[in-house]
């Protein structure tokens, strides 16, 4: 098992949109993460005022071997809306890290996360030719697309099927962890919009619970 820290070879850097409309998928991928034994790194874990976001994720992506890059948000919503550009870029600085960085940066691994098959042609045709899988916007979709990716490239082993992970995210712990924060006076919109590290902080107690000594 990772610790909270992590290390670069238990790294995954988490390149996603950062809305409350996201949080559906963003709960069960870092579950999903640190059930496996791994430690999300994410940009909304470090808050500072004074630091420079792009130094930050910078940071993330050198001292992470692996990474997830959603590009299920990139699109406007809206007429008159821009594409959400910040995906894309921070996968281009994942891509020129691996490309450019020399060793150990030439053997990182990424998977490429959309919602549709070929969606993101339509903005990055660049990327034409490259394995992405889609989730559909549903969760155990998204599930089952990370954890196979963990087993077929990073080499996961014994790992349990997509299912039971869902089950284990949506039937136990969440149930728990509503009922015991609730308990601990978190009102619902406390949970709703509780920070990134708070809530990996309890799925790691959680996990530790329910696998004593992992």
């Amino acid at each position: 098992m990772a610790t909270a820290g992590g290390s670069y070879e238990s790294n995954v850097f988490v390149n996603c949109p950062f809305d409350s409309d996201y949080h559906p998928l963003l709960r069960p991928l870092l579950f999903t993460i640190l059930l496996l034994g791994f430690t999300p790194k994410i940009a909304s874990e470090r808050s500072d005022s004074g630091e420079f976001r792009l130094a930050k994720i910078s940071e993330f992506i050198r001292g992470s071997r692996y990474s997830i890059h959603d590009l299920s948000r990139i699109q406007a919503r809206a007429r008159g809306e821009f594409y959400r550009m910040n995906m894309p870029f921070e996968l281009g600085l994942e891509y020129g890290c691996r490309l450019f960085g020399g060793q150990p940066f030439d053997e990182k691994r990424c998977l490429i996360l959309e919602k549709r098959p070929y969606h993101y042609m339509k903005a990055l045709s660049d990327l034409s030719g490259i394995d992405i899988e889609n989730h559909n916007n549903e969760p155990i979709s998204l599930v089952r697309q990370v954890r196979n990716w963990f087993v077929e490239t990073v080499g996961v082993r014994g790992a349990p099927s997509a299912t039971a992970i869902w089950y284990a995210f949506d039937n136990d712990f969440m149930a728990d962890f509503y009922e015991r924060r609730q308990a601990e006076g978190f009102a619902q919109d406390d949970l709703n919009m509780m920070p990134v590290p708070e809530y990996v902080d309890f799925i790691r107690d959680w996990l530790r619970m329910i696998r004593p000594g992992a």
